[in-house]
């Protein structure tokens, strides 16, 4: 999926309307600014682009990659003079940080994208799957998977964002959890947490019937 985008010339409510009525979405791309805390060349926060994408290639990719999923997938991004047009304004890869939708129809009214090349570190929130629910011995028990999390963050170099981070429950009894520190990723990807031990998942016991 390589999303096309043209340039916005005019900014403004009454143009985002016109776009939007044109099938065509008011979309954002910049540079995410780098953390003060972290250590590391001090990009600009040039490479902010206005622009629009077509509605009909952002939905079908939604199809494909369902949300939260999307904003953990990185795309090709090619920025072109205009729509149909063969010249090329600026490429690069992006990642898709906000969609906003309206909350009654369910229809894209903006998208927001941070540049993702090779290089450079992204903050990411990864949503978490769990797998093994079938064969977990607490919930063949009858416990319940209690999901604390449903993503975690990490500060991703842009070539290693993972698209989702599977937390295996296959072997876990009830009372058993599974800690942030303890989740397999790869070993470029920091952690963004004041306190790694915090837990992802818990098997519980159900909750006794009060009326036996």
């Amino acid at each position: 999926h390589t999303i096309q985008a043209i340039p916005r010339e005019i900014t403004g409510p009454r143009t985002s309307i016109k776009d939007r009525a044109q099938g065509r979405i008011p979309t954002v791309v910049f540079t995410q600014p780098n953390d003060p805390n972290i250590n590391g060349p001090v990009r600009s926060v040039a490479r902010k682009h206005l622009l629009t994408t077509e509605r009909k290639q952002i939905q079908s990719i939604l199809k494909s990659i369902d949300l939260p999923f999307f904003c953990s997938t990185t795309f090709p991004l090619q920025i072109r003079a205009g729509s149909g047009s063969s010249s090329l304004l600026e490429s690069g890869n992006v990642l898709p940080i906000k969609v906003h939708r309206d909350p009654e129809t369910g229809k894209l009214l903006n998208l927001v994208f941070v540049w993702a090349d090779e290089g450079t570190k992204l903050k990411v929130d990864v949503p978490i799957v769990f797998k093994g629910e079938d064969v977990c011995p607490g919930l063949k028990k009858g416990g319940l998977l209690n999901k604390i999390r449903a993503s975690l963050k990490y500060n991703c170099p842009s070539e290693h964002i993972p698209q989702k981070i599977e937390v295996d429950i296959s072997n876990l009894d009830i009372g058993d959890k599974v800690f942030m520190n303890e989740v397999k990723v790869h070993p470029s990807l920091e952690l963004l947490s004041k306190n790694e031990s915090l837990p992802v998942c818990k098997i519980v016991a159900a909750k006794l019937d009060s009326s036996h």
